[in-house]
């Protein structure tokens, strides 16, 4: 034991069992066979359990080393705590590695897939080397749900990003039957996070994006995934998911009944502007900022017509434009000949003032459009710093600067004849990260709020160490005492419950 590496140790061992089975078969009397084996596994395995474990079980499962765990796993069932102590240090391990996967702010970028191949060595560990055997199955799972919680919210928004690159339309690398495997696979890992808010709240803010510029891979493959985590967490979950892909199926019957109508109306200078409007019913979708910007005369006549028709059909609603969330195509000229661009409003607007002007500074065409000065910039970035370069900006640069001036870059080339300019819209800010994570904060606050209104409407009177702990078990959120002390004060100041006069650990509700 102190010579050997343990797979060759193990290989010993197995040698020697054998080699006393030979005798027993051969000449020793078969009723000493259960004591000189059991002496054999004692000797052998059973004083050296802990020893073997230690030294060798991380190796064996880091390299993968199938054979050398499927034997030790053999050799252990035959002695008394074996599997037990094995089990143990198996769950160690996973928590031990599993840790380094999920806290390193560094592997974010990977992590996700990380914890895929992760599972998925484990998974095959506990089928094929420990006989599928239930209490490692349960174990695997226990330590995973641990490691995975040890940050808080990351992974959980991390899995959601994920599953939006797997059904975005540029994933092109994976089948129908393939997405539908890694959905399933991403599902149990999304069952071993606590705070679901997080990942719905990022996954309801990509799904907006993949339904509004037409990004997504596939309508099957969506509605798979919503009827996963509608099976997992409930209808309550999914129904703002639902009813957003419904708004995007009546807006088509919509847009359909509207091109109707102006085939037969008067505005025929209208008609070679193509209009596609969709309609987001406003409790379903996220929220967005809402900008005013200065839109085109025929954008605008189209606009109030299209208010006009909608109003007359569903009376009493109220239409709020969305200028950060259109896109458009332009037909523009260049000396190599026409192209089709394909850009958000935002772009539009800034190109469509080159119709007029050869050359125009930042102030002047920050004055014309009125788009919000970061959002301008960034704006002007991609189409005068990215791959397609439409504008020229003078002076050249990366960062774009209120000083700069731009002008119409009649040389630009390209081989294609569509060329999409990369779409903003598709890119997460830091702001729009932040405004999500503070979102899905406010949201807690309001349900921790309505569970202690709750519990104490029905108890009328708690001591604060129950009413934490009857907290802790309806909330389906990770959350500190410390931050459920916070609530309860807030609720007193608000007359919703009292401390009792003569203990200050109860509180009373006030109906």
């Amino acid at each position: 034991m102190e010579e050997l590496d343990v797979p060759d140790y193990l290989q010993h061992v197995d040698k020697r069992l054998n080699e006393e089975e030979e005798r027993l078969d051969h000449y020793l009397d078969s009723c000493t066979r259960h004591q000189l084996i059991v002496t054999v596994e004692r000797q052998l395995i059973n004083e050296h359990v802990t020893g073997i474990l230690q030294k060798g079980l991380d190796q064996l499962l880091e390299e993968n080393r199938l054979y050398d765990l499927t034997r030790l796993y053999k050799l252990f069932c035959r002695v008394k705590n074996g599997t037990t102590e094995l089990c143990a240090h198996f769950n160690a391990y996973i928590k031990k590695k599993g840790r380094t996967i999920v806290i390193d702010p560094e592997k974010d970028k990977s992590m996700v897939q990380d914890l895929l191949d992760y599972k998925d060595k484990m998974d095959n560990i506990v089928n094929t080397c420990f006989e599928k055997n239930e209490k490692f199955g349960n174990s695997l799972r226990e330590a995973f749900e641990y490691f995975i919680n040890q940050r808080s919210n990351k992974p959980a928004e991390l899995i959601a990003k994920y599953v939006d690159m797997k059904l975005r339309a540029g994933n092109k690398e994976a089948t129908e039957e393939e997405l539908e495997q890694i959905l399933d696979k991403i599902m149990v890992q999304f069952r071993f996070i606590h705070g679901k808010d997080v990942f719905e709240a990022f996954y309801k803010k990509d799904l907006a994006k993949r339904l509004l510029v037409g990004k997504s891979a596939s309508v099957d493959a969506e509605k798979s995934m919503l009827s996963k985590l509608k099976q997992e967490c409930g209808g309550g979950f999914t129904s703002k998911l639902e009813g957003m892909f419904k708004d995007m199926e009546l807006s088509r019957d919509i847009n359909f009944a509207f091109k109707q109508s102006m085939q037969n109306s008067e505005h025929k200078e209208l008609q070679n502007i193509d209009l596609t409007v969709n309609i987001l019913t406003m409790g379903f979708w996220p929220t967005y900022p809402v900008m005013e910007v200065t839109l085109p005369q025929e954008l605008l006549q189209y606009q109030s017509i299209f208010n006009k028709f909608y109003l007359a059909k569903h009376s009493g609603r109220k239409l709020q434009w969305q200028p950060t969330l259109g896109h458009c195509v332009l037909k523009a000229q260049f000396d190599a000949g026409p192209k089709d661009l394909q850009v958000s409003l935002f772009q539009a607007l800034v190109l469509l003032l080159f119709n007029y002007n050869a050359a125009i500074s930042f102030e002047e065409i920050r004055a014309a459009v009125i788009i919000e000065v970061g959002e301008l910039k960034r704006t002007l970035q991609s189409l005068a710093c990215g791959k397609a370069r439409v504008l020229t900006k003078i002076p050249k640069g990366r960062e774009v600067e209120t000083t700069d001036k731009f002008q119409f870059n009649n040389e630009f080339t390209n081989k294609l004849f569509r060329i999409k300019i990369n779409q903003i819209q598709m890119k997460e800010t830091t702001e729009e990260q932040k405004a999500t994570e503070e979102r899905v904060y406010q949201d807690r606050q309001y349900q921790i709020d309505a569970a202690i209104v709750r519990i104490m409407k029905m108890r009328k009177t708690l001591s604060h160490n129950l009413l934490i702990t009857e907290l802790y078990k309806q909330l389906t959120f990770p959350v500190k005492p410390a931050d459920l002390k916070k609530r309860i004060e807030s609720l007193i100041d608000r007359d919703y419950m009292e401390r009792d006069k003569d203990n200050q650990n109860q509180y009373n509700y006030v109906a």
